[in-house]
């Protein structure tokens, strides 16, 4: 077996068996129990069957990496969205999708808050308005996994936020509720052992032996798995210890 994707808008993890792909659900009380073996090119995913690869580079090597700009031109013609994106405490983003996906792809960042912000005839043009956003108003384009983790757990500066969107002709706003329950920030980690608390934007949240863990979900992509809950040993919350 070997995980060769992921879908963060309905949580699960695609997993080839013999070339066939079938996806594991991630949704909320599921129980996982797999041990993370060897890591290599995921290869690629043709209809249901999956075309596998050795190469060593992980997630994708260079035969399976699609430019960033290939990606993108795909769909350039369409209405795409402008939007801002505030992440708990205080991170803030300016994106584009297109105007259809809007909704979905907040959620799939794990956006805690996002406003719509301006509409435009095509991809291009969102691009350089972005650009041109980002660099006016001093907003990243980008925010890392590793700085939205730093934010589990807390709640948006309502303030910081609203003083952003007062420079901005707002035509709808969101606030999402990933309905995690954390007391505090989780432990980052590369596992698939445990009982599925949730999923925030592609970051799967995990409990295991009285820790609960942040696992990248794009970060498995490419290992083999085998049957049974890992016994390698983890770091662990205080309360593990108890």
């Amino acid at each position: 077996m070997q995980i060769v994707g992921y879908r963060s808008d309905a949580p699960a993890l695609l997993i080839s068996e013999a070339g066939a792909v079938r996806r594991q659900s991630l949704a909320p009380g599921t129980e996982l129990a797999y041990t993370l073996a060897e890591r290599h090119c995921a290869g690629t995913i043709d209809g249901e069957c999956h075309v596998a690869c050795e190469r060593e580079r992980a997630p994708y090597c260079e035969l399976h990496t699609t430019p960033w700009a290939v990606a993108n031109n795909r769909d350039s013609e369409a209405e795409h969205a402008i939007y801002l994106a505030a992440f708990a405490p205080a991170v803030f983003k300016v994106g584009v999708t297109r105007l259809e996906r809007l909704e979905t792809r907040l959620r799939e960042q794990g956006a805690d808050r996002a406003a719509h912000i301006s509409t435009v005839p095509n991809g291009r043009i969102a691009r350089e308005r972005e650009t041109a956003i980002g660099l006016e108003h001093d907003i990243t384009e980008r925010v890392r996994v590793a700085t939205k983790l730093r934010g589990f757990g807390e709640s948006v500066d309502e303030s910081s936020w609203n003083d952003l969107l007062t420079e901005f002709d707002v035509r709808e706003t969101f606030a999402f509720d990933y309905e995690l329950g954390l007391d505090g920030r989780p432990l980052a980690e590369t596992m698939l052992s445990g009982v599925v608390r949730g999923s925030k934007g592609r970051v799967l949240v995990l409990d295991h032996r009285d820790t609960t863990y942040a696992v990248d979900l794009r970060d498995l992509v490419g290992y083999e798995l085998s049957e049974g809950a890992t016994d390698r040993e983890l770091q662990a919350s205080l309360d593990g210890f108890a």
